[in-house]
């Protein structure tokens, strides 16, 4: 998926995230994780095109 894409996305009308993480490294994914495991609704950002840099 292209970045304009998924920023579309994360950005849609009507879209609720109990929680944006800010940073794909690993507590940025580990926080993530778990909070998805447990129901959330989770948004992830990072500046770069791949995670865990």
């Amino acid at each position: 998926m292209k970045r304009e894409d998924q920023i579309a996305r994360l950005t849609e009308p009507g879209t609720v995230w109990d929680f944006l993480v800010v940073g794909g490294g690993a507590t940025g994914l580990g926080v993530a994780v778990d909070a998805a495991s447990r129901g959330h609704r989770v948004a992830l950002v990072d500046r770069h095109d791949l995670l865990g840099r």
